[in-house]
């Protein structure tokens, strides 16, 4: 098939606005999003679910579940865990990452991995921290979101 100079401008037009990509780009830009995109409270428990195991079975310690819809936009559930070493602490964090990714749930954003001392784990609805445990006893992020809520407005 021949394709004239007219028929391009043609295809040009038509194209103009939008972006073109590579079925590998499709694919890329589908699996960096979760599936729980939605604002699905069943997603956003599964995942919830699928943290706290991956947790429990890479022994990790002190697993703190933080309930934070409406508290924050970040996501809806915050997990605090803790590992006995640096090494402990990336290895948790590989196997969650890992099955996370197998699960469907796209590829989370992860701060802090080479170091070991404090990886994030943005997995969309729930954000993981895990540390070492003097890491952790420093920062006491758990303390700063189970605050109550102040809806009378008074302080004492």
């Amino acid at each position: 098939m021949e394709l004239t100079v007219g028929a391009l401008v043609g295809l040009f037009r038509k194209w103009k606005g939008t972006t073109l990509r590579t079925e590998h780009a499709k694919e890329s830009a589908n699996r960096d999003f979760s599936q729980s995109t939605g604002s699905s409270d069943y997603a956003a428990l599964r995942q919830l679910t699928l943290v706290r195991d991956s947790l429990a079975d890479s022994k990790a310690e002190d697993i703190v579940a933080i309930d934070i819809a409406g508290k924050s936009a970040l996501g809806d559930h915050m997990v605090v865990a803790s590992g006995r070493s640096s090494r402990h602490v990336a290895s948790i964090c590989d196997r969650l990452i890992s099955e996370l990714k197998d699960a469907g749930f796209g590829n989370p954003r992860v701060e802090g991995l080479a170091a070991g001392d404090w990886v994030l784990i943005d997995a969309g609805d729930v954000i993981i921290h895990v540390f070492r445990p003097e890491i952790r006893l420093f920062y006491n992020i758990e303390k700063m979101w189970q605050t109550p809520d102040l809806d009378d407005g008074k302080l004492h």
